[in-house]
């Protein structure tokens, strides 16, 4: 593929299938806790966020990257078995919600690039980047302050010791 734009968005759209799965591992993982409905609720963002990307890429003409998207869910079906080894003490979990971030703060980057690439690329107007950013940011913060609290719980040396 020799549009780079094109690379971009099928990169993005293959990390938010990944996104995807994980929210979906820990909602089921933790079904009934406050971090499973945590999960649930984020979810639906980064699910309308995808959507929003989609249809810019569809907008574009670049569509999606089946083999890309392909990739990213063989991926996280196998980043969940190393997920459920950990699940016994909460590492899986943990590493989740680090990937998590991660991948929201690549989402706030690509927003940002966008809506500066959106200045003299007519394909890319008519989304308040900005906006889409600050979500980003949102989602990030939210997501970095559970991945503390599980730290506290995971990472703890005395809970280390008792295990």
């Amino acid at each position: 593929m020799s549009d780079p734009l094109a690379t971009y968005l099928h990169d993005h759209l293959a990390g938010s299938v990944h996104a995807i799965s994980l929210l979906e591992f820990i909602r089921d993982e933790h079904d009934g806790e406050r971090l499973g409905r945590f999960a649930s609720s984020l979810l639906r963002e980064i699910q309308a966020d995808r959507e929003t990307l989609q249809d810019l890429a569809d907008r574009v003409g670049v569509g999606s990257s089946e083999v890309k998207e392909l990739t990213a869910w063989i991926t996280e079906k196998f980043s969940r078995l190393k997920l459920r080894r950990g699940a016994q003490n909460g590492v899986g979990t943990f590493e989740a919600l680090e990937f998590l971030e991660l991948g929201i703060h690549g989402k706030w980057a690509l927003w940002r690039a966008l809506g500066t690439v959106a200045e003299t690329d007519t394909r890319l107007r008519g989304l308040d980047y900005e906006h889409l950013a600050a979500r980003a940011e949102a989602q990030r913060s939210i997501v970095e302050e559970r991945r503390l609290e599980t730290a506290r719980q995971v990472l703890h040396p005395a809970r280390s010791a008792r295990n």
